[in-house]
């Protein structure tokens, strides 16, 4: 494509998690940048949209709802003929899944970039996936599918939106709990799979350390799912308990006000490292797809600990090896590693 065609109609889906979305928004700028005068849409999941909102390069957000309001059949025909209506010139699916696929081609979008697996058959412009790989990060990978269309790429910094009702809500929060703005860290304990979370006991001992060493405040936050992933440690004396209360919005403005993040690898450690906020991510699996190298966050604030433990291949959540690689790294590693920060 080029930059001297007229005014297009773009549209990028990424219907997978958080951080995927996150470390996608430099496609956004990079799109409005090499073709000012479009006009851009995002289609997300209704979870990720906090992700998007308040992003000055997007003119359109359009969920789409797999588990709701378009599951089935009927629904989603419903919903590739509300997109047909949008009269689409082209649109770019970053995460490769059979239902993007199926979607931009029965919307009727005449040009279809993304990656050749799960039927790629119904892209017109595939491209080789080489995710698997991991040769290089995430974002890098996503920026390939518009190098392959031929637009420039100049922008890598990601992007997350700060609301002010977000602000207000968070600074409510830290009233009620007699917290002042960066008098304290932040810990994400939870993530979605066995094989990403560093033991409890863990955060425990370094909620320990960081309350006797730095006199910081620890605030444990996770979503309301996940909850039981921080049971003991919110029990902790001193520990502040906001597990289950704020929103994806919420949590940037929280994190934003914090000295540091401790987190397990999850979508929070990008909106992190997208506020420019010190965070360290704690890491598991070796499997070249799954490591630090293609999912670690992003900045010059932005650290990560990983152990390699030469796993002949690592079977991530269905481990055989009780999850060693976790449990090599001690709390006294990653509370060495915060003191250089703090």
């Amino acid at each position: 494509m080029s930059a001297k065609e007229n005014r297009k109609k773009i549209l990028i889906m990424r219907t997978d998690r958080l951080g995927d979305v996150i470390l996608s928004t430099p496609v956004i700028a990079n799109l409005r940048k090499f073709y000012p005068d479009s006009y851009i849409a995002f289609l997300c999941r209704p979870y990720t949209k906090d992700a998007l909102e308040g992003n000055p390069y997007i003119d359109e957000i359009i969920v789409y709802d797999k588990n709701k309001k378009h599951k089935g059949f009927f629904s989603s025909l419903k919903f590739c003929l509300s997109l047909r209506k949008k009269k689409f010139d082209v649109v770019f699916i970053l995460n490769p899944n059979n239902r993007s696929n199926i979607l931009a081609f029965f919307s009727g979008i005449p040009k279809r970039y993304g990656l050749n697996r799960k039927m790629g058959n119904l892209l017109t412009n595939p491209i080789e996936d080489k995710k698997h790989q991991g040769l290089k990060h995430e974002l890098e990978y996503t920026l390939d599918i518009l190098r392959e269309a031929g637009i420039d790429v100049a922008e890598k910094q990601t992007y997350f939106p700060i609301k002010k009702e977000s602000e207000k809500r968070v600074d409510d929060l830290l009233i009620a709990n007699n917290v002042k703005n960066n008098d304290f860290i932040v810990m994400h304990p939870s993530a979605s799979c066995p094989s990403k979370r560093w033991m409890e006991d863990n955060f425990i001992k370094l909620a320990k350390l960081i309350k006797e060493k730095t006199g910081l405040k620890v605030i444990v936050i996770t979503s309301r799912e996940e909850k039981k992933f921080a049971d003991n440690l919110a029990k902790e004396e001193g520990v502040i308990d906001l597990r289950g209360l704020l929103t994806i919005s919420d949590i940037g403005s929280l994190l934003k006000k914090s000295r540091a993040f401790i987190s397990n690898d999850s979508g929070p450690v990008h909106i992190a490292s997208s506020l420019n906020v010190p965070v360290i991510s704690i890491f598991g699996r070796n499997d070249p797809g799954l490591s630090p190298l293609r999912w670690r966050p992003l900045g010059e604030k932005s650290f990560y600990i990983h152990k390699s433990i030469s796993c002949k291949k690592c079977l991530a959540h269905n481990c055989t090896n009780n999850f060693l690689c976790l449990k090599s790294i001690t709390p006294e590693e990653v509370f060495s590693l915060i003191k250089k920060i703090v």
